[in-house]
C-alpha cells in the first residue's frame, strides 16, 4: 500500500461525511438569509471549524455570528445587564424568523436555548444519530475590526477576532495543500491523550508548529518535534485577546503524548526512507490508533529439530 496511500485511506475516516458537512452549511446558509434581512444587523457570517474546514467527524454545531448596529442597540457593549438582553435578542429573533411552527423564513428551529455567549438552535429531534446545533451569538463590531461578544455569565462584553483564526487557517492551507487535513488528524489524536484537550488547542499548536511544505509523514513529524516544546509556554489565542484557549489544560500530560507521538513519527519516517513501509505503517498506526490502515506483521513458522524416538532404550555398547 505504502505510507502515502495509508495516509488517504485515513482521512476518509477521520473526514466528517460530506452529507453531513453539506447539510450543516445548508442550514448555516438558512439561517445567514433570514438575519442579513434584519434592519439592525450589518453583517452575517459563519465562523468555528465549519467555516475553517477543520471540522472533525461528526459534526457537532454550526457557529454564527451577528454582527447588529452599534445605533440600533446604544446600550449594548456595556458591562451588566446588556449581554443577557442581546442573546434573548438574538433568541427572539430566531422563534420569529425559524421557528419550527410560524417561522416567517423557514420552520426550522425546534427550540432555543440561550448559552454564555450564543443562543442554542436545535433543529434535529434528540433521537436523531446525526443531530447538530446552529449556535447564534450577537455581537458587536468595534472600529479597529475586532468583535464586542456578550457573556451572560459574566455580564459583560469581550474583545475578539475569529476572522484571524480563520484567515490563519486559509493562509496556511494555500501554502501547503494539506494543512486543513491534518489539523484534522490532530483534533482526532487528541482524543487519546489521557486528559482532556480542546480541539482548538491542537488547532491553534497546528498553526505554530506545523511545516507548511513536505510530505504529511515528514510535516507530522516536525509538527510532534516542535509541539512537544511549544507547549510548555501555554496555547493562547492567536489574535492575541482572549488568553488561554483551555484554562485547565493539563500541559505536562500533553506535552508527554506529544514526545511519545514525536518518537514514533520519527521512527516511522525512517522506516519508511530505509524502504520498510509496512513497519512504517504500524509505526503510524501506534500513533493514530487501528483505524490508520497498516498490514498485519507476518509471523515467521517455528522451528523446530528432529523428533526423539523413544520406542526402545538405548543401552551404552562397548566400541571396537
Amino acid at each position: 500500500m505504502g505510507v502515502e496511500k495509508a495516509f488517504d485511506d485515513f482521512q476518509d475516516v477521520v473526514n466528517a461525511d460530506k452529507e453531513h458537512v453539506d447539510l450543516a452549511r445548508e442550514r448555516r446558509d438558512v439561517f445567514k438569509k433570514a438575519f442579513k434581512a434584519e434592519s439592525d444587523v450589518a453583517e452575517v457570517f459563519g465562523s468555528g471549524s465549519l467555516a475553517r474546514s477543520t471540522q472533525l467527524d461528526p459534526v457537532h454545531d454550526v457557529d454564527l455570528v451577528i454582527v447588529y448596529r452599534w445605533e440600533d442597540h446604544p446600550d449594548w457593549g456595556q458591562p451588566g445587564e446588556s449581554a443577557s438582553e442581546a442573546l434573548e435578542h438574538a433568541r427572539e429573533r430566531v422563534k420569529y424568523l425559524l421557528g419550527a411552527t410560524d417561522g416567517t423564513v423557514d420552520q426550522l428551529v425546534r427550540y432555543t436555548l440561550p448559552r454564555d455567549r450564543a443562543v442554542k438552535c436545535f433543529i434535529d429531534p434528540p433521537e436523531f444519530e446525526d443531530a447538530f446545533t446552529v449556535d447564534v451569538m450577537p455581537v458587536l463590531r468595534q472600529a479597529n475590526g475586532t468583535l464586542l461578544i456578550p457573556s451572560k455569565r459574566s455580564n459583560e462584553w469581550t474583545t475578539a477576532d475569529p476572522e484571524y483564526l480563520i484567515e490563519a487557517v486559509a493562509d496556511h492551507q494555500r501554502d501547503w495543500e494539506h494543512f486543513r487535513a491534518m489539523v484534522r488528524v490532530l483534533k482526532r489524536w487528541r482524543l487519546s491523550v489521557p486528559t482532556k484537550v480542546k480541539s482548538l488547542v491542537m488547532e491553534v499548536l497546528a498553526l505554530q508548529c506545523m511545516p507548511r511544505s513536505g510530505t504529511r509523514p515528514e510535516a507530522l513529524r516536525a509538527f510532534f518535534t516542535a509541539a512537544a516544546i511549544q507547549v510548555n509556554w501555554g496555547v493562547n489565542d492567536p489574535a492575541g485577546h482572549c488568553g488561554a484557549i483551555q484554562v485547565d489544560l493539563d500541559i505536562p500530560v500533553l506535552r508527554e503524548a506529544l514526545e511519545e507521538a514525536r518518537d514514533a513519527a520519527t521512527r516511522a519516517c525512517a522506516l519508511d526512507a530505509d524502504g520498510d513501509a509496512d513497519e512504517a505503517q504500524r509505526t503510524w498506526q501506534e500513533v493514530f490508533g487501528s483505524d490508520f490502515p497498516a498490514p498485519e506483521k507476518k509471523v515467521s513458522p517455528t522451528v523446530t529439530g528432529p523428533a526423539l524416538i523413544t520406542g526402545r532404550p538405548i543401552r551404552d555398547a562397548p566400541q571396537g
